[in-house]
């Protein structure tokens, strides 16, 4: 393992891009490969690729109105550096064999837009954020409407779990968890170095791609 590590971290190095890059995952693929072991290698390899210092970005009610234009499917917003909440990514793509959710890093340009859209502010990473074409979710709020999307086991759906834990726990009593973590989460698993933005193309149309952030 340590020393499959080494080579992932060369590979990297001789891609290494200037320090006022932008961040995007750069992933190793294989026909061969087997998805899990493409996603391990995906959270050990982000890549910065160059790309011009003064895109110029459209509104925030644009970018968001575009990414819902063709696909009405809610984005999950995660904060693309923390380890805990790449791994909770990773699980929601495996309890979502349907692909009904789709992801994007607060830290993106679609990110920081959708915030925008919805009255939070640009570089707000406090909270996990649910955007659905109608609105957006926080909190204990945002886990609970996931969750009713996730499948963890063939006719096993977590939708009755979640709208009961909605009913049974006070909003106050589960955000006050909520924070209890999620203020804790780099203490708990670490941070990457470097945000992830991708992953590899079987799982690209699952990511919301930043180039909708651009000005058109």
């Amino acid at each position: 393992m340590n020393q499959l590590r080494k080579l992932l971290l060369s590979s990297t190095l001789l891609f290494h891009s200037t320090k006022h890059a932008t961040t995007t995952a750069f992933v190793v693929k294989h026909p061969s490969t087997p998805l899990s072991t493409q996603r391990f290698m995906s959270s050990l390899l982000t890549e910065q690729v160059t790309t011009p210092q003064n895109i110029e970005l459209d509104n925030p009610t644009t970018i968001q109105k575009r990414v819902f234009q063709n696909d009405n499917r809610p984005i999950i917003l995660f904060d693309g550096v923390c380890n805990l909440c790449n791994n909770a990514v990773n699980i929601a793509l495996d309890w979502d064999p349907s692909g009904k959710l789709r992801f994007a890093a607060l830290q993106s340009n679609v990110g920081r837009a959708l915030l925008q859209a919805n009255g939070r502010q640009a570089d707000d990473i406090s909270s996990i954020v649910l955007v659905t074409d109608e609105g957006a979710y926080i909190k204990s709020d945002a886990i609970l409407k996931i969750t009713e999307a996730l499948t963890p086991l063939s006719m096993l759906p977590l939708k009755p779990a979640a709208v009961l834990g909605r009913v049974l726990v006070p909003k106050f009593i589960r955000d006050v968890i909520y924070d209890g973590v999620a203020d804790n989460r780099y203490d708990l698993m670490g941070k990457r170095e470097e945000c992830r933005y991708d992953v590899d193309g079987s799982l690209s149309e699952r990511f919301v791609d930043d180039l909708l952030a651009r000005k058109q």
